[in-house]
């Protein structure tokens, strides 16, 4: 295992006064886990090479645009690589919003492994409408698209992203979330493991496939923000020394309302699994804009 890198924390939802920050060192790339703007659970991430390429996997709701946007126009306006994991809103439905915006920034490449629309009307679990209306918009837009395959590697100045999982057509409980891309991203540092909201059946399908091997990764990012995700065997596989969770306060603490435990939410549970595993650290988006180098 690669030693962990440094961080750092700032509370809140901060100025975009302070960013990019300090430049990512030769040879490495710096990862921001991006708070969410709203209650809705979310996940939002953008990644910058020592050259000043961006990369952007997810973004968040619709109602993230604007932060995400700001972001994205600290760092030169440009992303080089915006990867969907899948396709449900809290993920996709940020950059659906900035694809409409008459100054949005140059995205040079879209990534992902998307069901088809009749797929996602027979197996999808909201309303269709939604990701057909991010499907048109990235057509109107024409960005470029690339579908991704397992095994497939993709470098940006020496960032290394290897695709390890992909959509799972033949999945069809909790569907979307199972056919979630599977990412590793690595440099001479680091490597950070993005799992989507993968649930158990895909991540056994990838912990049975070819590419387990590659799984281990110093970071992850705890499949469907922490809860009812993959099971504690994928993680122990992995090996993490770090855990990012894009999740809110009432989701972490599993509070419908009636406080800590309350809620249906497995949360508490999977916490418990990372004790186990003796992580040295937790990034929870609720509690800020984390920076990773």
């Amino acid at each position: 295992m690669i030693a962990g890198a440094m961080f750092a924390l700032v509370l809140g939802a901060p100025s975009t006064d302070t960013l990019p920050g300090p430049p990512t060192a030769p040879g490495t790339f710096t990862l921001w886990q991006l708070p969410a703007q709203t209650p809705t659970q979310m996940m939002s991430y953008i990644l910058r090479t020592s050259g000043n390429r961006v990369a952007v996997i997810d973004g968040g709701m619709p109602g993230d645009a604007a932060y995400l946007r700001s972001f994205i126009k600290t760092l030169g306006d440009r992303v080089d690589a915006w990867v969907i994991t899948h396709a449900h809103t809290d993920h996709f439905g940020a950059l659906g919003e900035i694809l409409v915006q008459a100054d949005r920034p140059q995205i040079c490449a879209l990534y992902g492994s998307l069901p088809d629309l009749e797929w996602f009307r027979q197996w999808g679990d909201e309303d269709p409408a939604r990701y057909e209306t991010f499907l048109s918009r990235v057509a109107a837009a024409g960005v470029p698209t690339i579908e991704v395959e397992a095994g497939q590697e993709f470098t940006l100045d020496g960032v290394r992203f290897e695709v390890l999982g992909v959509f799972n057509p033949e999945i069809t409980r909790n569907g979307p979330n199972n056919s979630s891309l599977v990412l590793r991203v690595s440099d001479i540092r680091k490597a950070v493991l993005f799992t989507g909201d993968l649930g158990v059946e895909g991540g056994n399908k990838v912990l049975a496939g070819p590419y387990a091997h590659r799984l281990q990764a110093d970071y992850v990012q705890m499949a469907h923000h922490g809860q009812n995700g993959v099971s504690e065997q994928f993680y122990r596989h992995v090996n993490p020394n770090y855990c990012l969770w894009p999740t809110p306060l009432w989701l972490w603490n599993n509070d419908n309302g009636g406080g800590q435990g309350s809620g249906p939410w497995r949360t508490l549970e999977v916490r418990e699994w990372m004790t186990r595993l003796h992580i040295r650290q937790h990034y929870v988006s609720f509690e800020g804009l984390y920076r990773i180098d």
